[in-house]
């Protein structure tokens, strides 16, 4: 089983409906608005997808959803983020299970495991399963951050492939390559830098406003691998606005007012989040609607292959 590692990967939104179950048919809508766009894979049970908030049944529910409608055409990962390691490997063999074709992996949570903790942990994990891994290293929201030393290690398995880049350190892509080469794909995990880390050599990315605008993400991503860079800057700039929604504590309500907006979502999200109103709603609102009423044409950009 294997992943090419390069391209857009959604870090989906989980759609609930107003009486907080799972809405199918919107997640469908925006899952096929994702596959249509061009993504090379799909993420649920993200930081993004509010999946400390999921049952293990919803979760189920998701993935075998998202390999049966869309799993043809792409690869469809679920992301790991468990207290203990007993937990996250039955998550691993459960993805499995349901069709899922690699993983998302994080440090242990809510306790900040040392070097040796920290690579056991995903050790264990990956011999527990067949299945693909992408470790996610962001140490600004989990405290946690895997060193180049620790990667040294975990690439002695074969089935720990590549890494979500979230340290908000673009030199950190280059410090990856110049001490593994190609052996650990890198995809920036961080929306307002992905032009700057695919710039400097990451194989891709893992979005948040691609939610909302999936066809500027992969835009992007093929300008920039087919050496367009002035173009892709332009819409860039145009984003950014959008994409500094991706990096606040309210990310998900942000983002799923995006989508909501766009046609691709609601704002329903799981408690203890709330949705957005007041001042705030407003100010968000704004941003949005700006940049959707100043959305770049892209119709040349759909045929570039990458």
């Amino acid at each position: 089983m294997s992943i090419s590692w390069n391209g857009v990967f959604p870090a989906l939104t989980t759609k609930f409906t107003a009486q907080d179950t799972l809405d199918l048919p919107m997640f469908g809508k925006n899952l096929k608005a994702q596959a249509d766009a061009g993504v090379q894979g799909v993420i649920i049970g993200g930081s993004l997808g509010e999946a400390s908030t999921l049952t293990v049944a919803e979760k189920e529910t998701l993935v075998r959803y998202s390999v049966e409608t869309q799993g043809h055409h792409i690869p469809v990962l679920l992301g790991i983020a468990e207290g203990s390691t007993r937990d996250a490997i039955a998550q691993a063999k459960l993805a499995a299970e349901w069709g899922a074709r690699g993983l998302m992996l994080l440090p242990p949570m809510r306790y900040k495991s040392d070097h040796r903790e920290t690579v056991t942990f995903f050790k264990t994990v990956a011999t527990s399963t067949e299945l693909p891994l992408m470790i996610y290293n962001n140490p600004v929201d989990y405290k946690i951050e895997v060193t180049l030393d620790m990667f040294e290690e975990l690439i002695e398995l074969p089935n720990i492939q590549a890494v979500k880049e979230s340290t908000r350190d673009v030199t950190n892509v280059t410090r990856l390559i110049n001490r593994f080469g190609n052996r650990l794909k890198i995809l920036c995990g961080v929306d307002t830098i992905a032009v700057e880390e695919l710039a400097m050599g990451a194989c891709g990315l893992v979005g948040g406003l691609v939610g909302a605008f999936p066809a500027e993400t992969v835009a992007i991503y093929k300008l920039v691998k087919t050496g367009r860079i002035a173009e892709a800057r332009e819409i860039h700039r145009w984003f950014l606005p959008l994409l500094e929604l991706d990096i606040h504590p309210k990310l998900v309500q942000y983002i799923k007012l995006a989508e909501a907006e766009v046609g691709l979502g609601t704002e329903h999200v799981r408690a203890p989040r709330l949705p957005l109103i007041g001042k705030e709603r407003e100010h968000v609102l704004r941003v949005i609607r700006e940049g959707v009423a100043n959305r770049p044409i892209l119709a040349e950009y759909a045929s570039l292959t990458n």
